[in-house]
């Protein structure tokens, strides 16, 4: 793509053939006969036809230059760009039920929530044009952090995030109140919420289902994860001796209302009994949500006025050498 920067300076070229009558000087004959009878039959040659023709040479000069000042420029970058972007609200059970180690890392045994905070940085490592938010919560739910494209500092939010930070107990309808709160101003036609549990609600003051109504009124689509496998499940326990010991323990997932908030909202349910499962899952989310937004990138432009400025010298110089060598005009 070729284009003119400064492409108003272009108006001076119709100056150009105005520059004969601007310079012509009025001068009488350089020589003088008694009669004209004397070179009435005398035809000018073809060095005088030329000498008369050099004016041309300047002309052309002028107009080059004209072109250079007006920065001529070729696009290297194309300037619009296709991205993937939706708005995204991470909401974490944070409650002490997470502690559970049914999960397992190659052969070591790990916690609920060690694990899904290392699923859901993989996640986030995944999207490029997403602004990402993230809910914690257990009795009641607090920000973590709000929609952003930072996701070291979204990174370093989660990092702080650990079970027992808030009082006991688990708020899935505050959860989802104040992630879609964070949604609710949102302009992006794509809004999610995954929402990871492994529990029954059992605080808070705001139904789970009331909240999922509310975010279908405003187009919020929600995924639900319920973490945990199935039955009885090993359990920490510090003994009197301050030694860590476990009992298996049931945790009890309402698989039921994840699955009716999912379908009210337009969302998937989703039931993650390992760490490879989990992973599949934030996957899975990955590939569906996406939305392609179309806005503009970068000009990088590369300067062609020295194609103008050089062949303008060159023609500029040759016509000053003809006229002071070849062409020289004796008075």
């Amino acid at each position: 793509m070729f284009s003119f920067k400064d492409s108003w300076v272009l108006i001076f070229i119709l100056m150009i053939p105005m520059l004969p009558f601007l310079t012509r000087r009025r001068q009488g004959p350089n020589f003088i006969f008694s009669s004209e009878e004397l070179v009435k039959d005398l035809r000018p040659t073809l060095r005088i036809r030329f000498v008369k023709s050099l004016s041309i040479f300047r002309s052309i000069a002028i107009a080059l230059f004209i072109l250079a000042l007006a920065r001529p420029q070729s696009v290297l970058e194309g300037t619009k760009t296709v991205s993937e972007g939706v708005d995204i609200v991470l909401a974490l059970d944070t409650s002490t039920s997470m502690l559970a180690e049914d999960f397992k890392v190659g052969s070591a045994r790990v916690n609920r929530f060690d694990v899904v905070k290392e699923v859901v940085k993989e996640f986030i490592k995944k999207r490029k044009d997403d602004r990402i938010g993230m809910v914690a919560f257990a009795a009641r739910a607090y920000t973590v952090c709000p929609l952003t494209t930072d996701y070291a500092w979204l990174n370093e939010n989660l990092d702080r995030v650990k079970v027992g930070m808030i009082e006991d107990a688990t708020a899935i309808g505050s959860a989802i109140a104040s992630s879609v709160n964070r949604l609710a101003t949102s302009k992006t036609k794509s809004k999610v919420v995954i929402l990871l549990t492994d529990g029954v609600n059992n605080a808070g003051t705001i139904s789970p289902l009331v909240a999922a109504e509310a975010a279908r009124a405003l187009k919020v689509k929600i995924y639900t994860i319920g973490v945990g496998t199935k039955g009885l499940v090993p359990y920490p326990f510090k003994d009197v001796y301050g030694r860590t010991v476990y009992q298996n323990i049931p945790i009890e997932i309402d698989e039921d209302v994840l699955k009716r908030i999912a379908d009210m909202t337009g969302g998937k349910y989703y039931l993650a009994s390992d760490t490879e499962t989990l992973r599949k899952i934030y996957d899975d989310i990955n590939r569906l949500e996406k939305s392609n937004i179309e806005h503009l990138g970068y000009r990088e432009y590369s300067e062609l006025f020295y194609y103008f400025l050089m062949p303008g010298l060159i023609v500029l110089a040759l016509e000053i050498l003809l006229a002071n060598t070849l062409f020289l005009k004796v008075p």
